[in-house]
């Protein structure tokens, strides 16, 4: 006869032994002690948490509401709890007593907030909030429980804006790039279009690619992009790699796309018209432009390779010519 249910470790030991009964026992009514002690920990962690992050996080604020290539930051920690949320399945559950190895990254958010001060980097500044984050709830939740919320601890990364010098290195050679592969689309489309340093000549008109208009922008969504589906759809490293890889095209295409366009409105329209594209309307379409190309690769990966289920062989021999398996 089968049981219907299993002693859990303890129970069954102390079941096993009377005399270690007392052991289990007080192990058992040790357990909401523990979990009070966590919760003044926890508290008194926010508490110094909001102390020393309350500056960084309104300058955070600040940034978001005076750089539009940073205006996503107000969705990048929703997004992290909706993260979590997702991959609830996968919850290990939270240790009975403090790791205090956590102690180690929170550590180390102080030295990064030293350097920060030293050097009068505010990007380390912010950065720092990630190991500080992360070592709370290794400290409070235990190591199985970070390396479940690591992926969404690590989204955090993209609310913070890029150091000044960081964010020119990168978006002069982008400018480079992109006026280039604007000149090939235009002339593909017959259109007398020349490249002169970060400049297009169109004819009688010339259209400046600025900085603000180098796909930087396009570029960090499409990396926060393919990381959100690294983390939602579980799909295998090679396929995380692709992922990756594909964001440079992907940016690159979507705001060359931007260009050619406005230098079409300039062209055979109105100047005025091609301003108002280039800064109102296309900033809004350019990142949904690159999630439907993103889309597009991962729809050509769900068809370019088909999930086999493996099938007993002996299952297979016993079956009839109907399907069914013989007795």
């Amino acid at each position: 006869m089968r049981r219907s249910g299993r002693l859990g470790a303890p129970e069954a030991l102390a079941k096993r032994d009377p005399a270690r009964r007392d052991q289990v026992d007080g192990a058992s009514e040790a357990a909401p002690e523990l979990g009070h002690v966590k919760l003044v920990a926890a508290t008194a962690l926010l508490a110094v948490f909001a102390w020393a992050y309350g500056p960084t996080l309104i300058a955070l604020v600040g940034d978001w509401n005076r750089e539009p290539d940073y205006s996503h930051g107000y969705l990048v920690v929703p997004l992290a709890a909706f993260f979590l949320w997702v991959r609830r399945d996968r919850f290990p559950g939270i240790t009975a007593r403090p790791a205090w190895a956590g102690l180690s990254l929170i550590a180390a958010s102080g030295v990064m907030r030293l350097v920060a001060a030293r050097f009068y980097i505010e990007a380390i500044d912010a950065w720092s909030i990630i190991p500080w984050v992360a070592g709370s709830v290794w400290l409070l939740c235990g190591w199985r429980t970070l390396a479940w919320a690591g992926p969404a601890i690590g989204f955090l990364w993209f609310m913070v804006p890029l150091p000044f010098r960081a964010e020119h290195m990168l978006s002069y050679p982008l400018q480079g790039v992109a006026t280039n592969l604007s000149c090939v689309i235009l002339q593909g489309l017959g259109q007398p279009a020349l490249a002169e340093g970060h400049t297009i000549l169109l004819g009688e008109h010339q259209l400046e690619v600025a900085s603000a208009c180098s796909g930087l922008r396009v570029l960090m969504s499409t990396v926060a992009l393919a990381f959100a589906c690294m983390i939602v759809m579980r799909r295998t490293w090679w396929e995380n790699v692709l992922l990756l890889a594909s964001t440079i095209p992907i940016a690159l295409a979507a705001n060359s796309l931007r260009i050619v366009l406005t230098a079409l409105l300039a062209r055979h329209v109105s100047g005025e018209a091609a301003g108002q594209f280039a800064h109102d309307f296309a900033g809004w379409v350019m990142i949904p432009l690159a999630a439907v190309l993103f889309g597009t690769i991962l729809w050509y990966l769900d068809r370019l390779f088909h999930s086999v289920e493996p099938v007993d062989i002996r299952s297979v021999m016993r079956m009839d010519r109907t399907g069914k398996e013989l007795r």
